[in-house]
């Protein structure tokens, strides 16, 4: 995978917290109800599957903040090394907060297209922890040390809240990735 922006937000709906124990599915695997797209490209339904166009565009759900959950995107590549990412923490609509440039993967599990990926962030707080095909690739705490911005496409520095948006992005025509489940389960506190 060429980026995989790891760009991570979820939403608290109070429907979503009541629930604990369940994963929650929020694409339901016929239409994008709940969800609105912001920027260039689109995203479709297409054979049970959300497929991106174009870009740079963020499709993301507008059920609300959310913090102190797991999240649990399973996707594909068309190609061998399609470039996508899903945004966490976003603070206002539509605005991103990324954690890419951020931090360096601490282990590269990611099948190559058309294999199928499991991706589970967990947001604990102040805490991110990134896990693809049961393989941590992330584990971050706000306030630990960040290289510096080399590039005006990388995110400002500085502290992202515990709760916010999330969504997946659409990169470009080159680019195609298939998500066939996006799912969120709080924590228990």
């Amino acid at each position: 995978m060429r980026h995989w922006l790891l760009t991570i937000a979820l939403l608290a709906a109070p429907s979503l917290q009541a629930q604990t124990d369940e994963w929650k599915q929020l694409f339901d695997g016929k239409d994008l109800t709940g969800w609105k797209h912001v920027g260039p490209g689109s995203m479709t339904v297409e054979d049970g599957l959300i497929h991106t166009h174009g870009g740079m565009g963020l499709l993301y759900w507008t059920g609300g903040k959310l913090g102190d959950c797991r999240i649990r995107v399973v996707f594909k590549m068309r190609d061998h090394n399609d470039n996508s990412g899903v945004f966490i923490r976003i603070p206002i609509e539509p605005v991103t907060g990324t954690l890419y440039s951020l931090t360096k993967p601490l282990a590269k599990p990611g099948k190559p297209g058309p294999e199928w990926n499991t991706m589970e962030i967990t947001l604990d707080g102040p805490r991110t922890i990134v896990a693809l095909n049961g393989i941590k690739v992330t584990d971050y705490t706000e306030g630990e040390p960040v290289p510096e911005r080399k590039f005006n496409f990388e995110p400002q520095r500085g502290t992202r809240p515990n709760d916010g948006y999330f969504g997946l992005q659409n990169h470009s025509d080159n680019d195609v990735v298939f998500f066939k489940e996006v799912a969120v389960k709080m924590l228990k506190k």
